[in-house]
């Protein structure tokens, strides 16, 4: 995927950089596979506003997507690429052999009538899912399962992927996108390659018109605000607010925030590296 320069011909225009869909094959999602999705405009089930800044936004179909790649031993042809509004990376539509059609996460470089395969033994082509003890070291994989036949959890947005580095025993040493290092049971299933649309990262709207199609408010800073409603306003004039918080006054930078003694630590060999402030 490409991205492309707008030339500034309205104000909206100027500054955007938008995505190119010259690989998406088709606008018609498969009924079969889509669902109604609701859109709670951040409230919940009491109608009370839970999450900030949501709201609006274009009406959306759930596309229903294979984590799981359960159909072991069975081929399926790539029939479509497609644009899913529920995500970042495109979606492939698979035709089974025996008939069946299933969404599956694009990885990059898959294009329509490759055939992909998952289970025990199958070739380590881009698309196939096999299981973390077939896979040769240093491969790039993506939708990485945590609990085997659960689906896969890890790598799953926009031109993201993960490293095969080690093993030991009956785990191996997983590299995520966060520069994590994780055992990982060999028993759990990877695509191989990297997720499809690396570029999305790259976009840039342009207007706030075009975050608001997404379902996305206008979101207020905290030294904006007054006093009675965020630790960080009031003031006189510009004034910085202090050290960063949350509306609830919790520290917002700087400050771990993973539970100490969580039951996955033994699992993590190194932890991901945070971004040291100049």
């Amino acid at each position: 995927m490409a991205v492309k320069k707008i030339n500034p011909t309205t104000p909206g225009q100027r500054g955007k950089i938008a995505p190119v869909y010259d690989n998406i094959t088709t606008n018609i999602p498969e009924k079969s596979l889509t669902s109604g999705k609701k859109i709670t405009g951040g409230r919940n089930n009491y109608g009370r506003m839970t999450t900030r800044n949501i709201g609006g936004g274009h009406k959306k179909k759930y596309r229903v997507i294979d984590f799981k790649r359960n159909k072991d031993g069975i081929p399926a042809i790539v029939k479509t690429i497609e644009y899913d509004p529920n995500r970042s990376a495109r979606i492939a539509l698979l035709f089974y052999k025996d008939g069946e059609k299933r969404y599956i996460i694009a990885p990059k470089g898959l294009e329509v009538d490759n055939e992909v395969m998952s289970g025990k033994g199958v070739p380590m082509e881009i698309g196939n899912a096999l299981f973390l003890s077939e896979i040769p070291l240093g491969t790039v994989i993506h939708n990485i399962e945590l609990n085997p036949g659960k689906g896969a959890v890890m790598a799953r947005s926009a031109g993201s992927y993960a490293q095969l580095v080690a093993r030991e025993g009956k785990y191996v040493i997983v590299k995520l996108p966060s520069g994590e290092t994780r055992k990982v049971l060999t028993t759990c299933k990877a695509t191989i390659g990297s997720v499809s649309n690396t570029d999305h990262k790259i976009v840039k709207h342009g207007k706030a018109g075009r975050r608001r199609w997404l379902g996305r408010r206008p979101r207020v800073r905290g030294v904006a605000m007054n006093p009675v409603d965020h630790p960080m306003g009031g003031g006189e004039g510009k004034s910085s607010g202090g050290h960063p918080r949350s509306r609830n006054g919790l520290y917002a930078k700087g400050q771990p925030t993973r539970k100490p003694n969580k039951a996955s630590d033994k699992f993590i060999v190194e932890r991901r590296k945070s971004r040291k402030r100049k």
